[in-house]
């Protein structure tokens, strides 16, 4: 404690035989402001309710007598340090933390309490926290997560965790850790010193225990009595190697295949068991020695083998197959692979079932060549189809063949033509033959035929194009005129080879072959005259070189012009020249025709006069007819409605008759028309609006229509008609007994009339 006051005190006094000494013993000089020392010490945490004293300030200036007063700044002055401002004793106000701040710099002063002269300069000085052990050591994190390989060998360094503690690392044990184990024994260790797990038991398997918790404590004081501590918690799991091999549960395997099965399809799966995981326990399936039938692959996802169909099936032909299967991992660790086998076998034996099959084409698809102009029934070719369940019978879809050129033996599959073909047309014909299961109409097959129509010479050449061909007037012997080529539709297989010719006693042109199927045509003379011939035709015979030969005759038209000196054509138009000598024979017929057409003219002006001139239908004044007739009673008279017959509106079947208006006689110069026929159930407005337009359009009708309205009556009524018009003169001559089988709808005219005959008899 004297030590202490001595450190914080600084003496003036030098007579007293005594001096101030340092920690190590030396004596402690003064500084040349001679009044304190630059640092204090003081213990962080300190307990104690009252004001902790932090050390005294004393200047030589300082008599006792109160003039003096000391005065501190810097950090915490005034909050965290206090001073005495008469004394010089400095307190702290609160508990300090040497982690939040380990050292405090302040400044004092010394001045004159009546004047605040300074009495002595500025003096820095530092107040340092001692630390205490009051933190416990702390790791990053609460839980950590590591692997190590299974089956690691003893001492395989695993993770390392690490704790920091926030005490002074320099002064003391408080901040010197050690690490310990609480729990995990006896599986994993750690190093005391810098907290490296490791494992600590041989062969740890993972498929025995995957994984494990281990807890570590770091306590400080190096690990003494009263230190302080923490732990945290590691989340080991052990890492798959690949250890174990795959092997069979059962090594033998029963799978059913439908024949049916398309190839490449899937019939069975099988699967082996490995322990393992991860690419450890990824694995290949092989057929032992391959097979010509069925394929095995691996599923990577499922890690299963699937059996394929590498060939068709065929119950009638094979049924039963065996086969052996390998399975091995594709991964293998060196470290393991002494004394183990990491592959295993199973056999599979395959059952084909049988199924109903549509039957089966030699051939798809089939392609037949067939000639031209072959006469209706010729054969064409056959197709076949096989079926081993039952038989077939063959067809043509004609939907494929809507011209109905072929036909198809039912039996046998011959197909035959069933018209000549044309090449030109057509040269290619396809068609779907269908086979069918007699047994099972449902089970069908069908195959496309490509019928190829070959090439026959039976089209002859022709001109390329219309030509329009002129030579001059003025024209000299050996001129070229035009330049022709022919087409031909037919293909020979040697390329087409034309041949030009026209008659050799033509004496006006001539033609020169120029033997790449082109000619030119030459005028054999020179001085044409429009006056004499405007206009030449020549024959021009082309053939060509096929079997058999072909040919045709085109004519060139070649017309006869006006050209100027270089060629160029002016006008192809006759020249009108004056008669000479008489009429040629072309005026006289144009002449002829002239006069032809005026008589036509002058005729039927003529008709049409005369047709204007017709009588009226309403002749006299006495002719009681009227356009529109119109009764009161039951029934019109069918004399008054001969301008419509109304009968045949009312029975439909007696249309055909066809009857003349009597008050007209029609000039026939046109022929009689027949009106066609309506057809029964025909609305009545339909049919009278058809009949006025037949009348409208009729040029014998009279120049005015007339129309008589009636109601329909029905079908007609086998009493006829019952109107008075045209009745006899006397009533004396009628015999009304015909009206008592009319039935009860006439019972009462029957009365009436019977009864006034007999009283007349009477």
């Amino acid at each position: 404690i004297t030590q202490d006051i001595y450190q914080l005190i600084g003496y003036h006094d030098n007579q007293s035989g005594s001096a101030p000494l340092d920690s190590d013993g030396r004596i402690l000089q003064r500084s040349k402001r001679g009044w304190m020392w630059n640092q204090f010490f003081l213990l962080e945490e300190y307990a104690g309710n009252d004001h902790q004293y932090v050390g005294k300030l004393h200047s030589n200036m300082d008599k006792g007598d109160g003039t003096v007063k000391y005065v501190l700044t810097g950090d915490g002055a005034g909050t965290l340090f206090l001073i005495d401002e008469k004394s010089g004793d400095i307190h702290a106000t609160k508990r300090l933390d040497r982690e939040e701040k380990a050292m405090y710099t302040l400044h004092a002063k010394v001045l004159d309490r009546s004047t605040n002269a300074e009495l002595e300069p500025d003096t820095e000085f530092n107040i340092k926290i001692h630390d205490i052990n009051d933190n416990e050591p702390k790791f990053a994190r609460e839980i950590y997560f590591a692997s190590v390989p299974e089956m690691s060998e003893v001492g395989t360094s695993v993770v390392t965790v690490t704790a920091t503690d926030a005490d002074d690392q320099t002064y003391g044990n408080s901040a010197k850790l050690v690490y310990s184990i609480l729990q995990g024994q006896p599986y994993f260790s750690v190093d005391s010193e810098n907290g490296t797990i490791k494992t600590a038991l041989p062969g740890m398997d993972r498929e025995v225990k995957e994984n494990y918790q281990v807890v570590i404590q770091a306590k400080d004081m190096a690990g003494q009595m009263g230190g302080l501590s923490g732990t945290t918690t590691v989340s080991i799991t052990l890492s798959d190697v690949n250890d174990s091999p795959p092997r069979f549960a059962n090594h033998s395997f029963r799978v059913t295949a439908v024949e049916s099965t398309e190839i490449g399809g899937a019939i069975g799966h099988i699967k082996a068991d490995d322990p393992d995981v991860g690419r450890n326990a990824e694995m290949e399936y092989s057929i032992v020695g391959g097979h010509d039938t069925f394929n095995i692959i691996t599923d990577q996802t499922t890690q299963e083998g699937v059996i394929v169909i590498k060939k068709a099936l065929d119950y009638e032909s094979k049924r039963d197959y065996e086969f052996r299967v390998e399975v091995k991992n594709t991964y293998l660790d060196a470290r393991f692979i002494h004394g183990l086998q990491f592959k295993d076998y199973a056999t599979v034996r395959v059952t084909v079932e049988d199924v109903d099959e549509p039957p089966v084409f030699t051939r798809n698809p089939y392609i037949i060549e067939v000639h031209e102009d072959t006469a209706a029934g010729s054969f064409v070719g056959v197709v076949s189809a096989r079926d081993p369940d039952a038989d077939n019978k063959y067809s043509i879809d004609r939907h494929t063949d809507l011209e109905r050129l072929f036909n198809i033996d039912s039996v046998n599959g011959t197909i035959t033509t069933l018209k000549a073909l044309d090449r030109e047309m057509s040269k290619w014909h396809n068609i779907s033959v269908v086979a069918t299961e007699i047994n099972n109409p449902r089970q069908t097959t069908r195959v496309p035929v490509f019928i190829k129509v070959l090439d026959v010479n039976d089209n002859a050449p022709e001109f390329a194009m219309s030509y329009d061909t002129f030579v001059c007037e003025n024209v000299k012997a050996g001129q070229l005129i035009q330049t022709i080529s022919a087409v031909d539709t037919d293909e020979p297989l040697v390329g087409h080879k034309f041949v030009f010719s026209i008659s050799p006693t033509n004496p006006n042109f001539t033609i020169v072959d120029r033997e790449d199927n082109t000619a030119n045509i030459v005028t054999r003379r020179g001085g044409f005259s429009r006056r004499e011939m405007n206009m030449y035709f020549l024959p021009v015979v082309i053939s060509d070189n096929d079997y058999p030969i072909q040919s045709s005759t085109s004519t060139l038209i070649v017309r006869v012009c006006a050209c100027d000196s270089r060629g160029n054509m002016q006008s192809c138009n006759p020249e009108v020249l004056p008669f000479s000598d008489g009429l040629t024979t072309g005026a006289l017929v144009a002449i002829l025709l002239c006069v032809i057409i005026l008589l036509m003219i002058v005729v039927l002006f003529a008709a049409l006069r005369r047709q204007r001139k017709k009588e009226p239908l309403i002749i006299s004044k006495e002719d009681v007819r009227d356009n529109v007739v119109s009764y009161n009673d039951e029934g019109g008279g069918e004399e008054d409605t001969q301008a419509f017959d109304i009968g045949t509106l009312r029975n439909p079947e007696v249309m055909d008759a066809n009857k003349l208006r009597r008050d007209i006689i029609p000039e026939m110069l046109f022929p009689f028309r027949r009106t066609s026929p309506i057809k029964d159930n025909t609305d009545v407005r339909d049919f009278i609006n058809g009949r006025l337009q037949e009348n409208d359009s009729d040029p014998t009708a009279p120049p005015y229509d007339s129309l008589a309205t009636y109601a329909y009556e029905g079908s007609g009524s086998l009493a006829e008609s019952l109107s008075s018009l045209e009745s006899a003169a006397t009533e004396g001559d009628q015999d009304y007994d015909y009206l008592s089988n009319w039935g009860p709808q006439f019972k009462k005219l029957a009365e009436m009339y019977i009864g006034r005959s007999v009283d007349r008899e009477a």
